[in-house]
């Protein structure tokens, strides 16, 4: 371990509402299933950063290091797998040498020293793995982003990922006779297969594609709301076909993207 090391620190960072906390969680719940044969179960701890900062100066540093030591005593038992989640880790480990040009407060480099400290000392337990999410990589202080041995982007879901997610949506309103009567949507696998070709089974699911392309570039907290925007905006009625139900989806993006053109141009 002082020849090759690893700190067992992952970073996940890109733009906000693409997953990046519920894929941490995600990873953490499929780990312990994995390792369940060598930890008898598995611990989460969700830090809110924010908290640990206190007016009081030199107290935000005594506040960290007294929440790892919280974390210390989960780890000590040696039969469970602990998880740290860390979400928007910038606010723990903004950049110091900010603090140093006076746009932040000194106290920050006492944060970020003492994260960076607690860290180091726990890297030592095999059984801890720290999980963070950051929107805003370039505020994150470069030694923090050196300990992270994966840093990996996630992005805007692909259309193939907007497809599945606007019909995991659909078949849960159709499940609710919210839309009403049921018909079968095909999968992307489906149409591929198919080779795309428009036909009475494949007409609506074709539609949902397009939909699903003109959404591309929409995060995916955007994405799950879009069914809910159409509705309340374009459905005037307790229950809809499905074909006039994606007819108010369709219109419902172009909503969106008119919102956010003007959001741009306004800023």
């Amino acid at each position: 371990s002082n020849l090759i090391s690893w700190n067992r620190v992952v970073l996940l960072h890109g733009p906000p509402g693409t997953g990046k906390t519920s894929l941490c969680k995600a990873l953490a719940q499929k780990l312990s299933i994995r390792l369940s044969n060598r930890y008898s179960y598995g611990q989460f701890v969700e830090i809110n950063s924010h908290s640990l900062f206190s007016k009081w100066f030199s107290e935000s540093g005594k506040l960290v290091t007294k929440m790892f030591q919280k974390i210390q005593q989960l780890i000590d038992d040696k039969q469970a797998l602990v998880f740290v989640l860390i979400d928007e880790v910038e606010s723990l480990t903004a950049a110091r040498n900010a603090s140093q040009a006076g746009t932040e407060p000194s106290d920050a480099i006492r944060v970020v020293n003492s994260v960076l400290t607690q860290l180091d000392q726990i890297k030592r337990h095999p059984n801890v793995v720290i999980l963070t999410t950051s929107n805003v990589t370039e505020k994150i202080d470069l030694a923090f982003v050196d300990r992270a041995d994966i840093k990996q982007y996630i992005g805007p879901p692909s259309v193939e990922g907007i497809f599945n997610i606007y019909l995991s949506c659909l078949e849960e309103l159709m499940k609710c006779q919210i839309v009403y009567p049921r018909q079968q949507l095909l999968t992307m696998f489906e149409l591929e297969t198919m080779g795309f070709r428009e036909s009475n089974v494949t007409e609506l699911s074709l539609v949902l594609r397009n939909i699903a392309i003109k959404s591309k570039g929409f995060s995916g907290r955007a994405l799950r709301k879009l069914p809910f925007l159409a509705h309340a905006l374009f459905v005037k009625t307790p229950t809809v076909a499905l074909e006039k139900f994606l007819d108010a989806m369709d219109l419902a993006v172009d909503k969106q993207i008119e919102e956010r053109d003007n959001l741009v141009n306004c800023l």
